[in-house]
């Protein structure tokens, strides 16, 4: 059983809608169209939507582009 206040280490981080949003500095409407999209997948808690913390970590790794360099081929 799960003490208040503290979570166990095989359930992962779940962000609300809003929290999200702020971790990847976009809007919270952006974050809803993706939802209704299935852009990224979600958990469900009764009515209560929840994006987990690995979604997070792959929308930044999609979206990671490394620089070009300099005098290359």
């Amino acid at each position: 059983m799960i003490e208040a206040g503290k979570t166990s280490e095989k359930s992962p981080r779940l962000f609300t809608v809003d929290e999200f949003a702020r971790e990847l500095k976009i809007t919270v409407a952006c974050v809803r169209r993706w939802v209704l999209l299935r852009r990224i997948s979600t958990v469900r808690v009764g009515r209560l939507v929840r994006v987990p913390a690995s979604e997070l970590e792959r929308i930044v790794s999609d979206g990671f582009c490394p620089a070009r360099q300099k005098g290359g081929s």
